[in-house]
């Protein structure tokens, strides 16, 4: 218990988005609380004794909010010959990256205490506040004239003003849900590889394929000609930053055509739209919201958004030992009025996870578009190189997709439908 004590207060001190939090007052002022001197950080074990599961899940998921400093849980559950970590922290202070991160510096700092009582010598990490700093001076500058802010105006208005939402049916997204989740196995190593070279033949990476199949899928589920989808970018930048937890996050909005379009000629739009968007990821959708609402940060929230998610974790340190030290990514459940959308790549295997509201239509609608969409990447990969000309399937007669842009919904003048905030936290252990 010393060894993870100290392991934990040396990450705290080491990184300063655990330094900072805000605050709100009676009146509405908003106050930044900041540690003059990271050495005053100090967690102390509390025991629980003995826990049911329940329990346990319930103390997890009583993490504060964001308006809290301590938005982060550490805990140790002592089993007889093990023990399992785990860490529980808001998005305000980590992203996805941030949770490998913050496994391979405690996992490293606690082995080396343990085995010779000293801190283990880490290169020097970046600063969460100084890339706070840059992406607020960047924001700030932005105007409706900055192509920046044009490009993300043009593409909601090509998408009736919407951000992009999930074709198929979510249910009602006023009654409370929670969130479910599906895990499909994709790919074994071989698939996988089949896949990358499918993309390669047509100067695309995975990513581009992985778009352009999520197009092929909506289209032969909906028929819908043209696609439209938001992928998170990480927006570290140097080394240093790299070894930094924290939000780093940003979007690009991705647009291709479908309908006639061969596989070959999908992946290339898909990964030209993507490469081309990088710059977006830099633009707070929020202030695009901000300059388009008349002062009004937080706009519409836009009920049954999408977003799609490829990442490589095979370049992660560790990460072909992941499966034996039995590590675990969870969400906490709250965030029901979207889907995200992951394929992830591991070592022996690519998965595809999916977030949505938890009710039977959302379940049904995700459950089709897990096969829709695995099925068009296995047809993809079986082919390799020769898939480039490979045509969507044949939407069904009368298909469509879901929703649609309302009255309240359309892009009037310079005002879009923005993404309100959701507190959520995502939960992070191993064994």
């Amino acid at each position: 218990m010393p060894a993870m004590t100290e392991a934990i207060n040396a990450h705290l001190r080491r990184h300063d988005t655990y330094h900072s939090w805000f605050e709100y007052s009676p009146s509405g002022e908003v106050f930044r609380r900041t540690f003059d001197n990271p050495a005053d950080i100090e967690f102390l074990p509390l025991e629980r004794g003995h826990m049911a599961p329940d329990a346990l899940r319930a103390d997890i998921l009583a993490t504060p909010n964001p308006l809290r400093w301590d938005c982060f849980t550490f805990g140790l559950v002592q089993h007889l010959h093990h023990f399992t970590f785990y860490v529980s922290a808001d998005h305000r202070v980590i992203d996805g990256m941030s949770v490998c991160l913050i496994f391979l510096e405690i996992h490293l700092t606690y082995a080396a205490l343990v085995a010779n009582g000293r801190l283990v010598e880490l290169p020097e990490a970046g600063s969460h506040d100084d890339y706070c700093a840059r992406q607020h001076q960047h924001a700030a500058a932005l105007t409706l004239r900055s192509p920046e802010v044009r490009d993300w105006l043009q593409f909601m208005e090509r998408n009736s003003g919407l951000l992009p939402r999930f074709p198929l049916p979510l249910g009602d997204p006023s009654i409370p849900c929670g969130t479910g989740v599906i895990a499909v196995a994709l790919f074994d190593n071989g698939q996988a590889d089949g896949f990358e070279a499918a993309c390669a033949a047509m100067g695309a990476r995975f990513s581009g394929g992985v778009i352009a199949c999520a197009a092929f899928a909506e289209y032969e589920l909906t028929g819908a000609e043209t696609y439209y989808g938001i992928t998170p970018y990480d927006a570290r930048s140097t080394p240093a930053e790299f070894l930094t937890p924290g939000w780093f996050t940003g979007y690009i909005p991705v647009a291709l055509p479908v309908a006639g379009t061969s596989f070959g000629a999908a992946v290339s739009a898909a990964q030209s739209s993507l490469d081309l968007g990088i710059d977006l990821a830099y633009v707070p959708f929020g202030r695009v919201v901000e300059l388009t609402s008349a002062g009004s940060p937080n706009g519409k929230h836009v009920e049954g958004s999408k977003m799609l998610s490829y990442a490589d974790a095979r370049g992660v340190p560790l990460s072909s030992h992941w499966d034996e030290l039995n590590i675990g990514m969870y969400g906490d459940g709250r965030s029901s009025n979207k889907v995200c959308i992951y394929v992830n790549r591991f070592a022996h295997e690519t998965t595809l996870t999916i977030s949505f509201p938890q009710n039977p239509i959302a379940r049904e609608s995700v459950e089709r578009y897990a096969q829709a969409l695995k099925a068009t990447m296995l047809r993809v990969a079986g082919r390799g190189a020769g898939a480039a000309a490979m045509q969507p399937l044949a939407p069904p007669v009368g298909a469509r997709a879901a929703g649609g842009p309302g009255p309240t919904d359309q892009l009037r003048g310079s005002t879009v439908s923005g993404v309100g905030a959701t507190h959520s936290t995502l939960s992070a252990c191993f064994d």
